[in-house]
């Protein structure tokens, strides 16, 4: 049963949140301030955060930033009235892995924390993967340089993963989007793009022989050996 955390401050939607995902078969804490929710994220094992953005003691982003300190797998999925692409990119950068705008279909969010959970289970089928010195390993999901192991978010490492399937072969931005998100995907791609910045600089700081993201213009990414 996953544990999910809801910090919302609007007593309508957090009720809502909380009695819809819970009829869903989640386990599920709602905290109506920034400062709770980092308090209940200390103390407890958390599957996933939905996050509002307008609370009334902390900035909402600031609030994302501590818990990705908190909670380095964990997913986080914001959800806020800021619609502007600069106000998702700035989300994702500062650690959420997932920026859903209100109002929000509660389908599509159930579908949505459904997808995220499901990408976090251990795989099934144990496969390992190797580039240069990085070594993926899909069962465990750890992501190792020279056998020091990457601090990488969930969509960090699934796209990664994604990638070093087809080492040389360029991966459509479309392809990329369904696999490692979700199929119906309704979301701004900027998400693709702040991600791979994110594994470029992480893969760079080790400053070993490590596989490169490439753009191919016009339609994705692919992964050179070194």
């Amino acid at each position: 049963m996953s544990h999910l955390l809801v910090i919302e401050d609007d007593e309508e939607i957090g009720e809502l949140l909380r009695s819809s995902l819970a009829l869903h078969g989640h386990t599920v804490h709602w905290e109506r301030t920034g400062r709770g929710g980092l308090a209940h994220a200390a103390d407890a094992e958390v599957d996933l955060v939905l996050l509002d953005l307008g609370l009334p003691d902390l900035d909402g982003l600031e609030v994302c930033r501590q818990l990705r300190l908190t909670l380095p797998t964990t997913v986080i999925v914001m959800l806020t009235a800021r619609a502007r692409e600069m106000d998702v990119v700035v989300g994702l950068e500062v650690g959420a892995d997932d920026y859903l705008v209100k109002p929000v279909p509660l389908a599509e969010l159930v579908a949505r924390v459904r997808a995220h959970l499901r990408r976090t289970e251990p795989a099934k089928t144990p496969a390992t993967h190797h580039a240069g010195e990085l070594t993926v390993s899909v069962e465990s999901r750890r992501a190792t340089v020279d056998g020091h192991e990457l601090a990488l978010r969930p969509r960090e490492f699934d796209l990664l993963a994604r990638l070093i399937v087809e080492p040389g072969s360029a991966v459509s931005r479309e392809t990329l989007m369904s696999e490692v998100w979700d199929q119906h995907w309704y979301g701004s791609t900027k998400t693709l793009d702040v991600h791979v910045a994110a594994l470029r600089r992480k893969l760079s700081e080790t400053g070993r022989a490590v596989p490169q993201i490439v753009t191919v213009r016009g339609h994705g990414y692919r992964l050179e050996n070194p």
